[in-house]
């Protein structure tokens, strides 16, 4: 028997569940994130050790609000620490599944790979003379490499 990493398969209802759930998810979600039209570079960042300053500037300031800037919007900077943590609580369990949909995918094509592979060799053994040669030909262009280009060629392309 040939490999089979993946062999659990939906049916339409089940894709369309799934889509429903993927539909409400994106709506539930869309009004609160955001893209980073120019990137992650060249904006402050609260990393891991930087959260406790933040948490703790921000409980001096709420305790003495007199001190805070007056273009810091004390309960707007709550909102979003709060909403940090609730994102944060949830983005391991979307991490495991952005993980274990990629590895699933990955194994699909493999299996389908290998079925490919090993039909192919079946073809290049058994297929001649059956009126499979052109059919042969064309499937093996897939193992054609494309020719090396000489060190000066490769020098003058980059």
């Amino acid at each position: 028997m040939g490999q089979n990493l993946a062999s659990v398969h939906f049916d339409t209802a089940q894709w369309a569940e799934l889509d429903a759930a993927l539909d409400t998810v994106e709506r539930l979600w869309d009004p609160m994130l955001v893209v980073l039209e120019r990137g992650r570079r060249g904006i402050a960042k609260m990393g891991t050790g930087s959260e406790a300053f933040c948490r703790a500037t921000l409980r001096v300031m709420r305790e003495n609000p007199r001190l805070a800037p007056v273009d810091v919007d004390l309960e707007e900077m709550g909102r979003d620490l709060a909403t940090h943590d609730e994102l944060a609580a949830r983005r391991p369990r979307v991490d495991r599944l952005v993980e274990k949909l990629t590895d699933t995918n990955v194994a699909l094509g493999s299996d389908v790979m290998t079925a490919a592979l090993r039909g192919y060799a079946q073809l290049k053994l058994n297929g001649r003379g059956a009126g499979l040669d052109s059919l042969r030909r064309d499937l093996g262009k897939q193992f054609e490499k494309a020719p090396r280009k000489k060190p000066d060629e490769a020098e003058r392309a980059a």
